[in-house]
């Protein structure tokens, strides 16, 4: 079992700028690990992913050159920093863990999800 916790959401004016943290504890953290996001009305999307080495990230072409993806495998530990933010990025924010390496888009990859965290960004 893996379990994800996400924080650092909040409260952010258009421009700004947040960074999302996502703890993992269980039997390993040496997975690919994917953010997620759903806003309201919405079904949840793909933002980025990253393999589990680091070494290759995946994003989504909204968040292209604004969002970056990192991982401290030695903390146990997934980021998502978020520059530039718009108002469209408001949503919540999901931590996601692939049991067998995938790091692509799909959210069928991904079987283990954090709670989330919420993002809001005003204009």
């Amino acid at each position: 079992q893996v379990q994800l916790v996400e924080s650092g959401g909040g409260l952010v004016q258009a421009g700004g700028s947040l960074r999302l943290s996502c703890a993992a504890s269980g039997r390993t953290f040496r997975r690919a690990m994917g953010w997620f996001r759903q806003a309201p009305g919405k079904e949840r999307g793909f933002v980025a992913s990253s393999t589990r080495s680091g070494f290759a990230t995946y994003y989504a072409d909204s968040v292209k050159g604004r969002f970056t993806i990192s991982r401290d495998n030695t903390s146990n530990t997934v980021y998502l920093r978020m520059n530039s933010l718009k108002s469209d990025d408001t949503a919540v924010y999901y931590c996601a863990g692939s049991p067998v390496g995938y790091s692509g888009s799909s959210r069928s990859g991904y079987d283990y999800w954090g709670q989330g965290t919420q993002v809001t960004v005003s204009s």
